[in-house]
């Protein structure tokens, strides 16, 4: 770490003015321009560029090759698969400069970005929703706890904190993760909350590792 509490591999560069919290790393070739707000914890593979106005919550995990353009958001949690695509204008133009008329992107906390997705922009991802590898979510909101896959995306049910399939509902409409026992039940607002464990409350850090697939 240098003595600003980051690691920054040598080849990267950091442009004066950008904010990095302790114990963020980033790796071989990535670019943080001036004026980025990068939290603690964090990990950006190789790669990676993060542009002026964007802001990164803690403890987000960027893999290599993905651009963070203008206008996006990324809260606490998020993870970013490999290559997934960002977009920050509507109607791109050669002719026309668009600089500055950004939509804005956000992506709540929790949620997963999966490799080679694309999230076209002028989209909000909810808490803890997963975008499959190479989905497209084209200006459409995502639920909270969704799971979206295809091109166009589309929701095909729903995940848990995890980021496991949950299971089909009981009698009062109460789904489980089928790993963590956590329960999750419908809100009126179409999304899912969970009736075991804070939304906005980190995960137990010794709670389960996960599947191998």
């Amino acid at each position: 770490m240098s003595e600003k509490g980051y690691f920054a591999h040598e080849s990267a560069i950091i442009d004066p003015g950008a904010e990095i919290g302790e114990g963020t790393k980033i790796w071989h070739f990535s670019h943080v321009a001036s004026g980025a707000r990068i939290g603690r914890g964090c990990s950006l593979g190789q790669n990676v560029y993060v542009a002026s106005t964007v802001c990164i919550g803690d403890s987000v995990r960027i893999q290599n090759n993905v651009s963070v353009y203008d206008g996006v958001e990324l809260e606490d949690a998020v993870f970013c698969g490999p290559s997934c695509v960002f977009t920050n204008v509507a109607h791109p133009r050669s002719e026309f400069s668009r600089a500055g008329h950004y939509d804005r992107t956000v992506v709540r906390r929790g949620a997963t970005i999966g490799a080679n997705a694309t999230i076209v922009c002028g989209t909000t991802v909810g808490r803890y929703a997963f975008v499959g590898a190479g989905a497209v979510v084209a200006r459409r909101d995502v639920p909270d706890y969704a799971l979206m896959l295809g091109v166009p995306a589309r929701q095909h049910g729903w995940v848990g904190r995890h980021g496991i399939a949950l299971v089909d509902s009981d009698s009062v409409g109460v789904m489980r993760c089928p790993v963590s026992g956590w329960r999750y039940q419908k809100e009126p607002s179409g999304g899912l909350r969970c009736l075991d464990w804070g939304e906005e409350v980190p995960a137990p850090p010794a709670m389960f590792s996960g599947p191998t697939s």
